[in-house]
């Protein structure tokens, strides 16, 4: 299906394009989204008559996203999740938390904003694009870590997980009796008798 594109998407346009798309992509997303007009004649003459303020409009939807922009540029968000001693997590993080964590930070970002291709399964420092404008991507830190502590080292750049293995292996020692017979198991002094 041919489609005018009202705004630019990524990968496929600027806006005023006439690109081929499949009908599903048309049908399901660019057409409800009001990111497409079908390619057809009338549409053609209403697009162009239309033209400069669908552009003013686009032009003032990325003035306002560059301003957003300036505010989330650089920002960091610490989640606490549990997770296994392996550091995978018991669930996820999805779009959804990090759209809370930036919304309680103060930040104006909604659900389509956050590009996150699949969702956060171990902890550990991930960067995530937020699309305030199809024209301004901002990079975000985020931070996954079972307890403040860990993600305070985590973002001094201490790898958590190696740090963890590094001491169990060096603090872990067996009692040794070099008395004991093979097989015996090692056990507290006996206690003194109560008779006596």
């Amino acid at each position: 299906m041919e489609v005018i594109l009202l705004e630019r998407v990524e990968k496929l346009g600027h806006i005023g394009d006439v690109v081929k798309v499949k009908d599903g992509f048309a049908r399901n997303f660019l057409l409800p989204r009001k990111k497409a007009l079908r390619a057809n004649e009338a549409n053609r003459k209403v697009f162009e008559a239309n033209r400069e303020r669908i552009e003013a409009e686009n032009a003032s939807r990325r003035v306002d996203a560059e301003k957003e922009a300036k505010t989330l540029e650089g920002a960091s968000v610490t989640l606490i999740r549990q997770a296994s001693n392996t550091g995978q997590l018991y669930g996820s993080v999805a779009v959804r938390d990090l759209v809370d964590a930036l919304v309680a930070d103060g930040h104006k970002v909604n659900k389509s904003q956050v590009v996150l291709d699949r969702p956060i399964k171990a902890i550990g420092l991930y960067e995530v694009k937020v699309a305030l404008h199809p024209e301004v991507p901002v990079m975000i830190k985020v931070n996954v870590a079972r307890s403040p502590e860990e993600a305070e080292m985590q973002a001094q750049g201490v790898d958590v997980m190696a740090a963890m293995f590094e001491r169990e292996e060096a603090g872990f020692t067996e009692d040794y009796d070099p008395n004991a017979e093979p097989g015996e198991i090692a056990t507290e002094a006996p206690a003194e008798d109560a008779q006596g």
